[in-house]
């Protein structure tokens, strides 16, 4: 299967501070965009730890995941390439923690910013995702799921080995 189709898996930070929620507003190839905290999955880590890596990346602070908020698919077509994705998007809420000053924000990222539900209903035209919204609304509701839902093999830390075939004895 040479042309085996496979979503692009990110996460996102859900992280809400006296009704407002913590925002990234980023330049991107369809102009400037809001999103949360957010990216993709790398090599060697869980979904958690790359949460907990791309929030110090976007904003500078630190965060601790503490319940996943949900599992979000969606479709996206770029409208300068016309290339179409499918995202796996993994969305956590926990505890931001220290901002450290003077540490550049991640490429693309113009600023931070905070928004309450109405502001990110009425800019929902601007957000980077379908699922921005979604989550935020998910949030509210107390959606919420353990962290202890998701296992990772202690394989995915490590360089896999050649298979090395079985000669049988003669």
């Amino acid at each position: 299967m040479p042309n085996r189709w496979k979503p692009n898996v990110t996460v996102a930070a859900v992280i809400e501070r006296e009704g407002r929620f913590l925002l990234v507003e980023e330049d991107t190839a369809d102009g400037l965009r809001l999103n949360m905290p957010a990216g993709h999955l790398d090599p060697a880590e869980t979904p958690t730890q790359a949460c907990v890596r791309e929030v110090l990346e976007e904003t500078a602070h630190d965060f601790t995941p503490t319940a996943l908020v949900g599992v979000y698919m969606n479709r996206f077509v770029r409208t300068r390439t016309g290339s179409d994705i499918t995202y796996l998007r993994f969305t956590y809420t926990g505890e931001l923690g220290a901002f450290h000053e003077g540490r550049a924000l991640d490429h693309g990222v113009i600023r931070t910013l905070w928004m309450t539900l109405e502001e990110l209903e009425a800019s929902a035209a601007r957000h980077r995702s379908p699922v921005v919204l979604q989550s935020a609304r998910d949030y509210l509701a107390g959606q919420r799921f353990g962290l202890d839902m998701f296992h990772a093999d202690p394989s995915i830390f490590s360089t896999p080995q050649p298979t090395v075939p079985i000669v049988a004895a003669a």
